[in-house]
């Protein structure tokens, strides 16, 4: 009996990649195994948005400086402006990311985008050097950086996601997101440090190490397992005027059997990707979400270093160095929203029930974190792990998971765009909470908790339906598995996270 022949679109490990698509980077390295690039992939997209949040967090460590020395921003409420500009220029700047890394070179899109956007953040900081007191120059500065940034989170998504598939993407991917907080801390660590020097160079250092990330991306990361060589051709960033619902049958079919042409399909609008289920409820539960956690991003420096600890209180960069082990708590929380979400196979569940932990311990942290430092640190990891784990679920596995949603017929090429929609409506929230905070906080902190509060009891409730049928689902199976059980029939299979799923 003759053996068939393997399908070219397999991700095979065991077939030698051609690296006529690869990076030049990649091509002068030695042949690397399917899983070895996979882990390259997960390194690099990992290094690439942490310097992206790396170079976020200089306006939250400056704030006490700029407020005490640097016209005009005694105001908080002007500090809050500066922030709302970049946020809000971020999260308008994500829909036309997201709609272009679904049509362009990911790698060329992304890296191009992180060494713009590093002279972005340095140009805030030459305002030190030049003197500048006009609060219209650091507001555009901040606009600028916030769309350039947007280019960022739509990539690596995108990028990985293209990479990796299978039900333990939410403990990969929660994992990976460790980005968020590791950047947050490397951030804070390096602008608190800078301070002493100027807090222009608070700016500018973060500036250049993303500038670099962007050079790394360029030439060693590869946005498609076709690109070396595993899998049918890469799909050629070109739009068809055409529609594809006839075009993906025939693409998916031509790759399963080992055609050698160009995938034709066409990138996934976004009036298609909002008709995705789930798409509209988790974007407009990470609005709440994220404007819950970026208020604590831009704002708990801030209000450590106004707040009594055991009686003290700390300067600015103490207070910076404090304020990560929100992140700690955080990098927790996405791993274990993650794995809980995979044996669950229950993301919107997870996250409410995150969400909702998250109220009680607001107002732990907020009521007895000024006792001692040791009680302080404790509650701030705690409310980090509840308000960062949903945050981080929703805007990598959730999105990853909408993007390949199976209504888009095996069209793959939505990724980029459902990501832009949900991370997009997540930071128009992003850019309210901290806008609201610096008017707020003028009444007193307990009345931003509260709104904090009201805010993750809503993106909770917005979940419940998706919550009511996942649990239906759960106990369905857990029935199922009961059944097998009794019948002898149980499921024993466990894979490395790594090693590619069928």
């Amino acid at each position: 009996m003759t053996k068939p022949p393997a399908p070219a679109a397999m991700h095979s490990p065991e077939r030698r990649p051609r690296l006529s698509d690869a990076p030049l980077g990649l091509r002068a390295l030695p042949s690397l195994s399917y899983n070895t690039h996979r882990a390259l992939v997960l390194g690099l997209t990992f290094l690439a948005y942490a310097l992206y949040h790396a170079s976020r967090k200089p306006p939250s460590i400056v704030k006490r400086e700029l407020a005490r020395s640097w016209p005009p921003f005694a105001d908080p409420a002007l500090l809050g402006a500066t922030d709302v500009a970049f946020l809000t220029s971020y999260s308008v700047g994500m829909f036309v990311a997201g709609h272009l890394g679904d049509r362009l070179d990911l790698r060329r899109f992304l890296a191009s985008g992180m060494a713009a956007g590093g002279a972005a953040v340095a140009l805030f900081g030459a305002g030190y050097f030049l003197a500048l007191h006009s609060l219209a120059f650091y507001v555009a500065a901040q606009v600028i950086a916030g769309l350039l940034q947007s280019t960022g989170w739509p990539s690596v998504v995108a990028i990985v996601g293209n990479w990796f598939s299978g039900r333990r993407r939410g403990l990969i991917m929660g994992i990976w997101n460790a980005h968020t907080s590791v950047g947050n801390i490397a951030g804070s660590l390096v602008a608190a440090a800078m301070l002493g020097y100027g807090w222009g160079w608070s700016f500018v250092v973060p500036g250049g190490l993303i500038a670099l990330g962007g050079a790394l991306v360029f030439f060693f990361l590869a946005p498609y397992p076709q690109c070396v060589g595993f899998g049918p051709a890469p799909i050629e960033p070109v739009v068809s005027e055409e529609s594809t619902d006839g075009e993906d049958s025939s693409g998916s079919s031509s790759a399963a059997g080992g055609g050698t042409g160009k995938d034709s399909r066409d990138a996934v609008g976004i009036l298609k990707a909002l008709a995705i289920p789930g798409v509209v409820i988790f974007a407009l539960c990470l609005f709440f979400a994220k404007l819950v956690a970026y208020t604590f991003l831009y704002w708990l420096p801030f209000y450590l270093s106004q707040t009594p600890i055991g009686g003290e209180h700390m300067s600015a960069a103490s207070a910076g160095y404090l304020s990560v082990l929100f992140d700690v708590g955080g990098i927790i929380g996405g791993i274990l929203a993650g794995f809980i979400s995979d044996q669950l196979n229950a993301r919107a569940t997870t996250a409410a029930v995150f969400m909702y932990l998250a109220i009680p311990s607001l107002f732990l942290f907020h009521a007895y974190g000024s006792i001692s430092k040791a009680t302080n640190i404790g509650l701030m990891m705690i409310s980090g792990l509840f308000v960062n784990g949903p945050y981080a679920l929703i805007t990598t596995a959730v999105s990853a998971d909408l993007g390949t949603h199976k209504s888009l017929k095996g069209d793959s090429r939505a990724l980029a765009t459902v990501t832009a929609i949900i991370d997009g409506t997540g930071s128009l929230g992003a850019a309210l909470g901290p806008f609201l905070t610096g008017f707020i906080s003028r009444r007193g902190w307990d009345s931003v908790f509260v709104m904090l509060a009201l805010c993750a009891f809503v993106a909770a409730v917005l979940l419940s339906s998706l919550v009511k049928t996942e649990i239906r689902q759960i106990i369905q199976k857990w029935r199922n598995r009961s059944t097998n059980t009794r019948n002898g029939n149980a499921d024993s299979s466990v894979q490395p996270l790594l090693v590619e799923e069928s």
